[in-house]
């Protein structure tokens, strides 16, 4: 994964972003990133130390976090410290803060989950930034989606590696928002595995929503097809397209269950 950028490049995005209204950071060289979903230029996408980012600036939420997992990077030692959540100072535009989900009813959820970063104290620190952050319901955070969380971190030790996209889903906004910055609570929130096993790659979808009632994984899977209808995104559209089209339409439920 690519590094946080420097300050030099730091002040010319500055620059950048005072034009366009947004922070775009291209690819590494040429390199494919099989866990980013498409986006364009000039989307608001950060690089953080693990994962990446797009942020929707308007509704103060990630509209996706995107990272790899390998199985080596499944740790099941204590959490490097503490985390609360904090603004990314790095970023100029206007973010969530505490004194938006005090109060609330919602706890601050972690798209990128900091338990899938604890081999490194820098990218374990890097998630607790409110650019990875939603509001989301606890018993929700806590139950059902922890059990999902844990589910990829199975996964990837089972596979050797796996590619996550998490986020949420707008939906109605049934929910509306929160706080003095208007932060959108989330209808639901989705992930998209892939891995590649003797040759194939698979996929799989999931979907849950924002609510306190139970949900289980195989209840809550789907297609990444039926997942791209229900949230307008292009996933693992760096394969080739006659992979990706056989891969997002179908799931293969003995090689994820």
């Amino acid at each position: 994964m690519m590094s946080r950028m420097s300050a030099i490049g730091f002040i010319f995005i500055c620059i950048l972003q005072s034009l366009v209204g947004c922070i775009s950071y291209p690819d590494a060289g040429n390199e494919i990133r099989l866990e980013l979903p498409s986006h364009s230029d000039t989307d608001c996408v950060i690089e953080y130390n693990g994962y990446t980012v797009l942020y929707d600036a308007a509704a103060h939420v990630p509209c996706w976090v995107a990272y790899e997992l390998k199985e080596d990077e499944v740790v099941n030692t204590p959490p490097p410290f503490k985390g609360a959540f904090v603004k990314d100072t790095s970023v100029s535009f206007v973010q969530a803060d505490g004194y938006d989900f005090r109060g609330s009813g919602w706890s601050r959820g972690h798209m990128a989950p900091a338990a899938d970063f604890k081999w490194s104290k820098n990218a374990y620190n890097d998630t607790f930034y409110y650019t990875n952050c939603c509001p989301q319901n606890q018993e929700m955070n806590n139950g059902s989606w922890n059990v999902l969380e844990n589910f990829v971190r199975k996964i990837a030790k089972k596979y050797g590696l796996v590619y996550v996209v998490t986020g949420p889903v707008v939906g109605t906004n049934r929910f509306g928002k929160i706080g003095a910055h208007h932060v959108l609570v989330p209808d639901g929130f989705f992930k998209a595995l892939l891995i590649s096993y003797e040759g194939h790659y698979y996929a799989a979808g999931f979907y849950m929503d924002n609510v306190p009632k139970k949900q289980s994984i195989k209840d809550c899977c789907l297609s990444i097809n039926e997942l791209e209808k229900i949230t307008g995104i292009d996933f693992f559209s760096s394969l080739s397209d006659d992979i990706e089209s056989v891969v997002e339409s179908e799931i293969q439920y003995n090689i994820w269950f």
